[in-house]
């Protein structure tokens, strides 16, 4: 398996001269399985126009594509850059897209397609040469993709279903897991607090521990977890419950996990190469965390997992 990021970013798409180093792009990964050189796609951030046109450079002059697309959750940095995916308009081209949808009468081609009506794009979803399935996705233990790769996915804690995702093929293990932030306790802890119960304290806190050891478990001897790292701890404190993780969390649950490698995900779009340049001192010295191997993802990073 091998991986290359095409986009970093979350939020919104921040080009300009302080993220050229680390990238500005949102959400889009590309990862090859096999000798057959698969091509899964995951998320349709901003970064996946520039995936399409390498795609039809590199790959289209050995024959018709033949995509596997994988949408986290449909907020729309993670599907706005699905309009301008080059693929799409070609003819010949087949492409799967599989994802989770948060309202059950919304079937996922409607709400990835919605971008594509004449309100918002000029060009229309029905009017597309490719070729274009949808797959509704949800919490599911083992999926078999065929060829000996296989699927697990996980809801994550995030504003709308999120699903993780755990690639396993030929003994190596890839995960994603954003956007997300921990479990919490919901209910009140102050004892001085004129509602506080006790009991119902003790019980959000042991649901919110089990929830997060389940997490660690689904990534758990991971050799690559990308993994949602927006903010700081002292960032996060005024953004719980924003649905993001802070990077002091993401690195002790991934060394707690047995994680080998470890890639900060999902950047701020307000923070700039300098300021990750800093904080990749802080937290990205080996064995600081273990053996886990800490990095922040950049876009144009490639990592070959059977290395």
């Amino acid at each position: 398996m091998k991986v290359k990021f095409w986009g970093v970013r979350g939020t919104v798409p921040c080009p300009g001269p302080s993220t050229v180093k680390y990238g500005g792009n949102s959400a889009c990964l590309e990862l090859r399985v096999g000798s057959s050189n698969r091509i899964i796609v995951i998320d349709a951030g901003s970064g996946i126009r520039d995936l399409g046109n390498n795609l039809v450079q590199n790959d289209l002059p050995n024959g018709p594509l033949d995509i596997m697309l994988f949408l986290t959750h449909t907020h729309w940095d993670h599907i706005m850059g699905f309009p301008f995916f080059t693929p799409i308009y070609i003819p010949g081209t087949r492409m799967k897209v599989y994802g989770p949808v948060t309202f059950e009468d919304d079937p996922l081609d409607d709400v990835v397609g919605g971008q594509m009506k004449y309100r918002y794009f000029p060009v229309n979803v029905g009017e597309l040469a490719s070729e274009i399935d949808y797959i509704r996705l949800k919490e599911n233990p083992s999926i078999d993709l065929g060829d000996g790769l296989t699927l697990k996915t996980k809801i994550l804690n995030h504003s709308i279903t999120v699903l993780g995702y755990r690639f396993e093929y030929n003994g190596k293990v890839f995960c994603t897991c954003y956007d997300c932030e921990p479990y919490r306790n919901l209910f009140i802890t102050d004892p001085e607090h004129p509602e506080y119960d006790e009991a119902m304290a003790y019980e959000g806190g042991l649901v919110a521990d089990e929830q997060n050891e389940i997490l660690e478990q689904f990534f758990s001897g991971a050799d690559l977890l990308i993994h949602d790292s927006q903010y700081t701890e002292r960032e996060y404190r005024d953004k719980s419950g924003w649905g993001h993780s802070s990077i002091e969390h993401t690195v002790t649950a991934a060394a707690r996990a047995g994680v080998k490698k470890l890639a900060l995900f999902h950047h701020d779009p307000d923070r700039t190469d300098e300021q990750i340049d800093r904080l990749a001192e802080i937290y990205c010295e080996p064995g600081k965390f273990g053996d886990t191997e800490i990095f922040f993802a950049r876009e144009n990073m490639e990592i070959n997992l059977t290395d």
